[in-house]
């Protein structure tokens, strides 16, 4: 077996928890993920992982050899990149995590128009709202919204802002009546996203302070933004939305945006990844071209 291949097993099958998790993250079998790790064992004599059925954890020994060979994997990775150059072609897989509604409508297109000018690059998309760990999922790039959390070893490149609006059925204005400014938000049924238990508050800026913040209570709770764009075109309640999601229905007349005089909170959008002393140029083409393209998705020119 090749050794460094074996290393790469090793280590994936130590980030991802089991045999089970590696093979499916190298589309390989669970058997031939412990093969690769008894032939180490093999080599070096000695004892790498302590294996039940509901567990595995690494021995002394194999802590050791975990941390030298994520060393070397990374070191071996970034001669590859130098060794490439600049000029060639972006080949290999890109693997991105990305917001499910986001990603599917702003993202993957952008992504997936990469992909076809460049026939050698393999695209591994995972939409999920869940933060991922760059780290432990082998992660090359995730797009997150609002305000990253600092912390060591990640990069953050904002790549565009999403304005957000009130909106609501006009079936619903013409029985319940129209805000006219954010105190009047209290008097209306409103449909609230939360996340993990989690109600975030309705937002809205002001000149040189912090937002006005609008704590949205409600029976109608969601953890889908989409879900909540269908219960207000029904004419359920007020939604709070970013404008990319709902501009068709607002333009066809489903839903009417409200509060015109009151400036949308601009959410930002950013790329983060792992960092490193030599960025990828697959990676890096798919920075630009996310920054190059996500503004106008969400936030076109007229406005």
């Amino acid at each position: 077996m090749d050794r460094l291949t074996s290393m790469e097993v090793f280590v994936r099958a130590v980030d991802l928890g089991s045999f089970a998790a590696a093979a499916d993250a190298l589309e390989m079998s669970a058997p031939m993920v412990g093969k690769h790790v008894r032939f180490l064992e093999e080599r070096l004599g000695a004892q790498l992982l302590m294996r039940s059925t509901r567990r595995q954890s690494l021995t002394e020994a194999g802590r050791i050899y975990y941390e030298r060979c994520r060393t070397l994997l990374a070191d071996a990775e970034a001669a590859d990149i130098l060794a490439a150059g600049e000029v060639t072609e972006p080949r290999g897989r890109l693997r991105v995590a990305m917001p499910v509604h986001f990603g599917r409508r702003c993202v993957a297109p952008v992504l997936l128009e990469l992909a076809q000018r460049y026939p050698q690059l393999e695209l591994d998309l995972r939409f999920s709202d869940r933060l991922a760990d760059l780290a432990e999922e082998q992660i090359d790039l995730a797009i997150r919204t609002g305000e990253p959390q600092p912390r060591d070893g990640i990069i953050a490149r904002r790549i565009g802002r999403q304005r957000m609006v009130v909106c609501a059925a006009p079936a619903y204005l013409e029985e319940h009546g129209r805000p006219e400014n954010i105190e009047a938000l209290a008097e209306h049924r409103v449909l609230v996203y939360h996340r993990s238990g989690r109600i975030n508050p309705w937002l809205f800026p002001r000149d040189g302070q912090g937002p006005v913040e609008f704590a949205p209570n409600s029976r109608l709770r969601f953890d889908d933004l989409a879900a909540i764009a269908d219960a207000a075109v029904r004419g359920m309640g007020l939604a709070w939305l970013p404008y990319w999601l709902v501009r068709e229905v607002i333009e066809e007349g489903a839903l009417e945006e409200l509060l015109p005089g009151q400036p949308g909170f601009l959410y930002d959008v950013h790329a983060t990844w792992l960092q490193t002393a030599q960025l990828p140029r697959k990676v890096r083409l798919a920075i630009d071209a996310l920054v190059e393209v996500i503004p106008g998705r969400v936030m076109p020119a007229q406005e």
